[in-house]
């Protein structure tokens, strides 16, 4: 629709009052699409965009009266403004057709200026409720991107906090199990790779790690370099977390596998390290801010991985307690650990 021209329906069982309205309306700068009988306007609502219909009453099989109701009982079509023409001049038939949705209401044998006047008004009004509804869509598309974006940063439970109105978000969780993941002698690959290389390589693999994340619904907290951090139990605590961390880490070190560098280095090695304990969590920063761990779990479960082999996951013997009626655990022994001393650890078999 260009300025208040448009794509006007026009219904009415009487082909002479069709053409005599049609024509009107083209003089007018309008384009026109003519139906003589309910079921028929019906039927070409379904195929055109139209901006306005002109509705006749008194028709055989189906009235004005239910075209309209039907027109502004479809979500897809309600928006459409619709103008009643009838030779009907009661006041009863006008209130009738207002409470039904209609816009307006001219009576036959309608006056040209008075037509023109009301097509030009309701063409007019519907050009600035189609500028809303797409600014609204757009409005609704900008929330839903910001919306999907906001989910990737932070766990759902506390993303519906922060827009909440939550201005400071920390809490503590009693038990929760804490996971960290490396790539072995990323220093020295990153050295052979180009930069494109080298992101596409680990975006492929941190994807599927994401991947897995879902599948055990656990939560990835963030990637630092080649380094990967997931919890289990937070935000929303569940019984199973250790399980799941450790299901989660033994199909990460069958995943890093399958990936290759070149044929120099056929495969990738990790180190994993897992820990059970308490933890705090809340949301760090206001510019780009983060979901992020703090506690002496959290350090123990890094000296776990920083600390261990290539190609295995040590676990400390708190994991150890909770799976070892359920998993193979073959102990490493005791190994001096940063600010804790001696710790008996233990390597995650299967």
């Amino acid at each position: 629709m260009t300025g208040t021209r448009g794509l006007i329906l026009v219904v009415d069982d009487n082909e002479t009052n069709r053409d005599l309205l049609s024509r009107r309306l083209s003089r007018l700068g309008h384009d026109t699409v003519m139906a003589e009988h309910g079921q028929q306007a019906l039927d070409q609502v379904q195929h055109h965009a139209f901006d306005l219909v002109l509705l006749d009453i008194m028709m055989p099989n189906m009235t004005g009266y239910e075209v309209l109701e039907r027109l502004k009982a479809d979500p897809a079509q309600a928006h459409i403004p619709v103008i009643m023409v009838s030779a009907l001049d009661d006041i009863e038939s006008v209130v009738r057709c207002i409470e039904l949705g209609a816009e307006d209401y001219l009576f036959k044998p309608f006056n040209p200026t008075l037509l023109q006047a009301r097509v030009t008004a309701s063409l007019e009004k519907k050009r600035m409720l189609d500028h809303e509804r797409a600014m609204m869509e757009k409005l609704k598309a900008e929330q839903e991107k910001s919306e999907a974006l906001l989910l990737n940063i932070l766990p759902g439970a506390i993303a519906t906090r922060l827009k909440q109105g939550e201005q400071v978000i920390a809490d503590n969780f009693a038990d929760v199990t804490v996971m960290f993941a490396d790539l072995v002698n990323f220093t020295e690959l990153s050295a052979q790779l180009a930069p494109p290389e080298l992101v596409a390589l680990l975006n492929r693999i941190f994807s599927t790690f994401d991947q897995l994340a879902d599948r055990y619904n656990l939560e990835k907290i963030k990637t630092i370099g080649d380094a990967y951090l997931v919890v289990g139990g937070l935000p929303t605590p569940r019984p199973d977390h250790v399980e799941s961390v450790a299901e989660m880490a033994l199909a990460m070190q069958k995943a890093i596998a399958q990936f290759t560098v070149s044929p120099a280095q056929p495969t990738l090695t990790m180190r994993i390290g897992i820990n059970t304990g308490p933890v705090g969590a809340g949301v760090i920063g206001i510019k780009k801010f983060a979901y992020d761990l703090w506690g002496d779990t959290v350090n123990t479960a890094s000296r776990m991985e920083s600390l261990g082999l290539p190609g295995h996951i040590q676990v400390t013997e708190t994991v150890y307690e909770r799976l070892k009626d359920k998993y193979h655990l073959e102990p490493r022994g005791a190994i001096e650990v940063k600010g804790k001393g001696a710790m008996m650890t233990y390597f995650l078999r299967g």
